[in-house]
């Protein structure tokens, strides 16, 4: 999304203006770093004056930095200016199933400090706890101006009220974004955690940034954030991409929300773990399931690869409905590696007419741990420092 497609409200005030300026320039700075002072009002529309008070009032808060002279075009060599890394640091947070992981990030999105708490079995209230012991943690050891508080969760998450509507953590319409400002006295924002992964996938890893984008996250769940006109797109009731729970033909298993035959129940890490234990009594473990799929275990291969044909036909669907050319894979499936992937874009591309087929991509994202992590820091950065990403 380019920086003036964003439009002031009717009747702005001129602190408003001013705001949103700064954010033009962070955002230009962010995207596009080191800039000079003339290239900002080139690529913002600003006047060249308006651009100098702006930069002065970012540099005395701390948020953007002279990093030298860049090439003269016959006068005075330009001064550089970049976002500052460290100029805030801010806290992500990852509430999984099994654990949680929480980490201290600068505004480049480097990860300087991070902790992981195991669940074992907490949900509900005694998981609330957990994330409070681990932000207590985050804080503890960072003294510096913290932003705020980036959240990414597995459910149904209303991110403008910070609500949890719904989450396999035993959590039903949980003020968690609320609770959190009270307890810490500093913004929060919540979102479900593959929106987080594609907001990550936007923000961190993607030059240039796409338009549209689809970022699917296979771990214990599966799920998409789906990026539309630049922005994340989460639906009227907050449940897009909660594609893991669409029925598909041909199972009949119960699954965790309920229902049964979801395609969560197929193509999930935890039903292929299962699925492989249930053939392969050794195999108890992520780890133990990407060993014997590498080393050819009679069975276990065709147990990922007919998983992998089904969550083909289900991205297939997604293409068919958006339209959208640049889908990426995220989670600890990168492991599986080619072959894995290779037939989820065979059966994606099997399930979608040809002419759309044709045009998409479909790949690996950034292979990081961290991902919703850097992607809940992301929003947060955006809601405090930028453009919102968020329709």
């Amino acid at each position: 999304m380019s920086a003036s497609s964003t439009v002031l409200p009717e009747r702005a005030t001129h602190q408003q203006t001013r705001t949103f300026n700064q954010q033009l320039v962070l955002r230009a700075l962010h995207d596009h770093s080191p800039l000079s002072r003339a290239d900002l009002a080139r690529l913002t529309g600003l006047t060249r004056t308006s651009v100098g008070d702006l930069v002065g009032t970012l540099i005395d808060a701390g948020l953007i930095e002279e990093v030298g002279r860049g090439p003269s075009s016959g006068g005075k060599s330009p001064i550089l200016l970049r976002v500052a890394p460290d100029g805030r640091h801010l806290i992500g947070l990852d509430l999984g199933e099994a654990q949680i992981r929480g980490a201290v990030v600068n505004l480049n999105g480097d990860i300087l400090r991070s902790i992981h708490l195991p669940l074992d079995g907490r949900d509900g209230d005694a998981a609330l706890e957990l994330v409070f012991e681990l932000v207590d943690a985050l804080r503890a050891d960072d003294r510096s101006h913290l932003l705020g508080i980036g959240v990414g969760a597995p459910g149904i998450i209303d991110t403008r009220t910070g609500t949890v509507r719904w989450s396999v953590l035993n959590w039903a319409e949980l003020r968690l974004g609320p609770e959190l400002e009270d307890r810490y006295g500093m913004p929060v924002v919540v979102a479900n955690d593959s929106h987080a992964a594609a907001l990550a996938e936007l923000t961190f890893f993607r030059r240039p940034r796409p338009n549209n984008l689809i970022v699917i996250r296979v771990g214990r769940g599966v799920g998409a954030g789906i990026i539309l006109n630049g922005q994340l797109f989460q639906g009227d009731g907050y449940g897009a991409g909660e594609f893991g729970h669409i029925t598909m033909t041909g199972t009949d298993a119960l699954c965790r929300c309920g229902k049964e035959g979801c395609l969560e129940t197929i193509a999930s890490m935890r039903a292929l773990v299962d699925a492989a234990g249930a053939l392969e009594p050794s195999i108890t473990d992520e780890g133990g399931l990407f060993a014997a799929f590498h080393a050819d275990v009679t069975g276990i291969r065709r147990i990922v690869l007919d998983a992998a044909r089904q969550l083909g036909v289900a991205v297939g669907w997604l293409i068919g409905v958006l339209n959208v050319q640049h889908v990426l894979l995220v989670g600890p499936v990168a492991e599986f590696g080619g072959d894995w992937l290779d037939e989820v874009r065979r059966h994606a591309r099997a399930s979608v007419l040809p002419l759309l087929a044709r045009d998409t991509q479909i790949e690996f994202g950034h292979v990081h741990d961290d991902v919703v992590v850097l992607g809940a820091s992301a929003l947060l950065m955006e809601q405090q420092l930028g453009l919102a990403l968020i329709r």
